[in-house]
């Protein structure tokens, strides 16, 4: 499978948890290890293979389109401006459906960063296949995890495909803020802000939502304790 040559990126976001850091910045903009969080995730789209990411923007808009503007490497960068309306992560993607093409694309929150012991982006573009699914997610493995202190979203089966955790007290894999999928899945939400996770539940009754679990550490960057703990991770892996 070709990998995606186009992003969505989720930036428009109002970081409330992040503050006081958001006080005077979006969260996109918060730095972990001296670069902005949307500059970790740009730069492992970029060496994935991706050309273009189209970045919606809502909170300090002018200062994030300030910020890429001045980025000093790819990908390309186009604006779908959340300025009137924050539309959650399935509006969003609905919102930017002109800018993003019409072949499949990567979803990445801003709020993630990783270390890679294998190459997780790689390992999901091997495993997405349009014909059988309709997303395929990246999953950490909740155990181990910084900034996630959630009870689990998911389990995988031997074949990749996903259910959600339900009524189990607890499920063992959480989705870490990447996937694939197609720039028209969210085209049939309703108008406004609405989440991608109601798609998603449909996608899994049907036996289309499938994910890969990422060979390294993931680090939820949430809030401010969360990203001290991933600027002390990465330094000691430096």
């Amino acid at each position: 499978m070709t990998p995606p040559k186009t992003a969505m990126v989720l930036a428009a976001g109002l970081g409330t948890r992040m503050r006081p850091l958001t006080d005077d910045r979006p969260k996109a903009l918060v730095e972990v290890a001296g670069r902005a969080l949307i500059d970790h995730v740009l730069d492992r789209l970029a060496d994935a293979g991706v050309e273009t990411a189209v970045v919606n923007v809502h909170w300090f808009a002018d200062r994030l389109e300030a910020h890429l503007a001045a980025r000093g490497r790819g990908p390309r960068i186009l604006i779908s401006d959340e300025r009137a309306e924050l539309l959650e992560t399935g509006g969003g993607l609905k919102k930017a459906r002109p800018l993003l093409g019409d072949d499949p694309i990567f979803v990445a929150n801003i709020d993630s960063v990783w270390i890679d012991r294998g190459d997780a982006l790689a390992d999901l573009v091997r495993l997405w296949n349009p014909d059988t699914m309709d997303a395929a997610l990246l999953l950490a493995r909740r155990e181990g995890s910084i900034g996630f202190e959630g009870d689990g979203d998911f389990f995988l089966a031997d074949d990749g495909r996903l259910t959600f955790r339900g009524d189990a007290p607890s499920a063992p894999f959480a989705y870490m803020g990447v996937h694939i999928t197609r720039p028209g899945y969210a085209d049939h939400g309703p108008d406004g802000p609405f989440s991608l996770s109601p798609l998603w539940r449909k996608s899994a009754a049907a036996g289309r939502l499938y994910g890969c679990v990422l060979d390294g550490d993931w680090m939820h960057v949430g809030d401010p304790q969360a990203r001290d703990e991933a600027e002390a991770k990465l330094a000691g892996v430096g």
